[in-house]
C-alpha cells in the first residue's frame, strides 16, 4: 500500500511539471494604419494565419484605433482568438502586443522614454504557469547608418539598460523589434550584450561577426522583402537583419521559460532571396501566396522563436524504487561544453511527501548566475538541464536545498 502510494506521489509529480510552447513574434507593420490599411489587410491576414503566433509584439503603430483595427480585422479576422494589451500612444509611432487569449494573461504596459520613441515593457503571464512573469521589450531604434545614428541607438539602448539592470538576478525578459543595427560593431549592439554586474544583459541566438550586409549572412536577413518602391516603404531588397529577438540569461540558459534553440524564424526567408524580392520565384520556405503577401504587407517581415513555459526538468523515476534518501549527483558531462545535466533524488515518507526545493548555480564569487529550480518537489528522481552556452569558461558550483538538506558540488564548463 505504502509503494502504491509513492507511486502516485511520483506520477502527480511528473503531471505537474508539465511544459507548453509558445511562438513569440515580432513585426514591423509599416506605419499601421495608413491610407492602404484597407488593401494591406488581406495580405496581414495570410502572414498572421500561417505564421500563427501565441504571441504577437509589432512597431510602428500610430494609434489606438489601429490597434484595435488590426485586431478585428487581422488578428481576429477568422475567429475570438486574440486579445490586446493596453496601447500608449506616444509622441511616434508606437509598440502593440497581441496575444492568445487561452495562453496568455496581459499585465502592463511601461512606458520607457528616449530621445526618439518610446520603448514599451510588456507583462505578460502564461494562464498555466501565473507564478512567472515574462517581460517583453519592444523597441524601434533609430534608423539609417552613419556615427550620429548608430550613436543615437547606443542613447536609445541606454535607457533601456538603466531599466533592466535593476530587474531581480535571472528574470525571465527579452527585446524584440526593429533595432536598425548593421553590425555587431555597433556600440548599441554592444551595450545590450555587455554584462554589467550580472544584470540586465541580453543573449543572443545567432551569432554573426562584422557586417551583416553580407551574402553569408543571407539566411538570417529581415529588411527589405521588397525591391520596388510602392506604400512609403524602404526597398533594396533582402540584405539587413534588423528585427531580432534577443533574451536574458535566464530565459537562453534554460530557466522555467525557455527558448527551443534553432527556431529564431526570419518568416518567408529561405536564404535565397538576397538582394532580391522575397516574392521572386521560388521561394522554398512559404507558399508562393504567403511569400507575396510579406511582400506587400510591410518592408519587414516577421521573425519568430518558440519557447518553453513551465518545468524544463526532465524527470526520469523508476516507480519501483522511491528514494529514501535525498542524493545530488555528479553533473554529465563534466567537463562540458555548453550543455550538462544534473540529476538529484528526492525522499517521500508517509509524513512528509513534498519539499520546497531550489537548484542554483554560482560562480566561484559566489554570485548566483542561474535559477534552475525554485519549486515544491513530491518525491522521486529528478534531471535539471544547465545550458551555459552565454557563460565564460571556468569552474562553477551547483547547489540543492530541500527541507533542510544542502549539498554543493563543482563542475567545469571548458570552451
Amino acid at each position: 500500500m505504502k509503494k502504491l502510494l509513492y507511486i502516485i506521489l511520483l506520477g502527480i509529480a511528473c503531471t505537474a511539471f508539465s511544459q507548453e510552447n509558445a511562438r513569440i513574434m515580432t513585426y514591423n507593420l509599416l506605419n499601421y494604419p495608413d491610407v492602404d490599411s484597407a488593401i494591406r489587410n488581406p495580405n496581414f491576414r495570410k502572414v498572421i494565419r500561417n505564421s500563427n503566433p501565441d504571441i504577437l509584439v509589432v512597431q510602428e503603430m500610430t494609434s489606438l484605433a489601429g490597434m484595435n483595427g488590426f485586431l478585428n480585422s487581422v488578428m481576429n479576422a477568422y475567429g475570438n482568438v486574440y486579445s490586446m494589451g493596453t496601447f500608449i500612444d506616444g509622441t511616434d509611432t508606437d509598440n502593440g502586443i497581441f496575444y492568445r487569449t487561452s495562453k496568455f494573461r496581459f499585465i502592463s504596459n511601461t512606458r520607457i522614454r528616449t530621445s526618439l520613441r518610446d520603448i514599451n515593457e510588456f507583462k505578460i503571464i502564461h494562464i498555466s504557469y501565473p507564478a512567472d512573469t515574462l517581460r517583453i521589450f519592444s523597441v524601434h531604434l533609430k534608423s539609417s547608418s552613419g556615427t550620429a545614428n548608430e550613436n543615437q541607438r547606443a542613447a536609445e539602448v541606454d535607457s533601456l539598460r538603466k531599466f533592466t539592470s535593476v530587474l531581480p538576478a535571472n528574470s525571465f525578459y527579452m527585446v524584440v523589434g526593429d533595432f536598425n543595427i548593421y553590425g555587431d560593431y555597433e556600440p548599441a549592439y554592444i551595450k545590450l550584450k555587455q554584462i554589467t554586474n550580472g544584470n540586465g544583459h541580453f543573449s543572443d541566438a545567432i551569432s554573426m561577426t562584422g557586417s551583416w550586409n553580407q551574402f553569408q549572412y543571407r539566411q538570417h536577413h529581415t529588411q527589405s522583402p521588397r525591391t520596388r518602391g510602392f506604400g512609403g516603404g524602404s526597398t533594396g531588397g533582402m540584405d539587413d537583419r534588423f528585427d531580432m529577438i534577443l533574451m536574458s540569461p535566464g530565459i537562453f540558459n534554460a530557466g522555467r521559460i525557455a527558448y527551443v534553440p534553432g527556431t529564431m524564424t526570419p518568416y518567408g526567408n529561405d536564404g535565397n532571396h538576397y538582394n532580391d524580392s522575397i516574392n521572386r520565384r521560388p521561394n522554398t520556405a512559404v507558399p508562393d501566396s504567403v511569400a507575396d503577401a510579406i511582400h506587400y504587407s510591410s518592408d519587414h517581415i516577421p521573425v519568430f522563436a518558440a519557447f518553453t513555459f513551465g518545468n524544463v526538468i526532465g524527470i526520469s523515476g523508476n516507480n519501483q524504487n522511491i528514494p529514501d534518501k535525498f542524493e545530488l549527483s555528479q553533473n554529465y558531462p563534466n567537463p562540458f561544453n555548453p550543455v550538462t545535466k544534473i540529476k538529484f533524488e528526492i525522499p517521500g515518507t508517509e509524513r512528509v511527501n513534498s519539499f520546497d526545493t531550489k537548484l542554483v548555480v554560482n560562480d566561484l564569487l559566489g554570485r548566483e548566475v542561474s535559477a534552475l529550480i525554485n519549486a515544491s518537489l513530491k518525491a522521486g528522481k529528478y534531471e535539471a538541464v544547465w545550458n551555459a552556452v552565454s557563460m565564460p569558461s571556468g569552474v562553477y558550483l551547483y547547489t540543492l536545498t530541500a527541507g533542510s538538506f544542502r549539498e554543493t558540488k563543482k563542475m567545469i564548463l571548458v570552451k
